[in-house]
């Protein structure tokens, strides 16, 4: 069906950016936590979101300790917006 992004399809990054659509950004480590993942599956979702521009991160240092946020671009967003505008769509359909 037409509006349906398949990168965004996947439920782990579907859920990555309804995560970040609430929110400025966020860290790793929380949406980690929020999926129920590890590090590296969680790194690859976010690669590959971030090579479509629907995500940006950014490295510093909270407490002392090393950590990345991550956060939705406007490209992310209306991406976002757009897949849920066809899912939508497809339940409306559903008798």
């Amino acid at each position: 069906m037409t509006g349906l992004d398949p990168l965004i399809h996947a439920p782990a990054r579907l859920q990555v950016l309804t995560t970040l659509s609430a929110v400025t950004e966020a860290e790793f480590i929380t949406l980690r936590d929020v999926l129920e993942v590890s590090d590296s599956v969680l790194s690859k979702h976010i690669s590959a979101l971030a090579d479509a521009g629907y995500v940006r991160s950014r490295k510093g240092v909270q407490a002392g300790r090393r950590t990345t946020w991550i956060s939705l671009t406007s490209s992310g967003r209306k991406a976002l917006y757009n897949h849920v505008a066809a899912l939508r769509r497809l339940i409306d359909a559903v008798q």
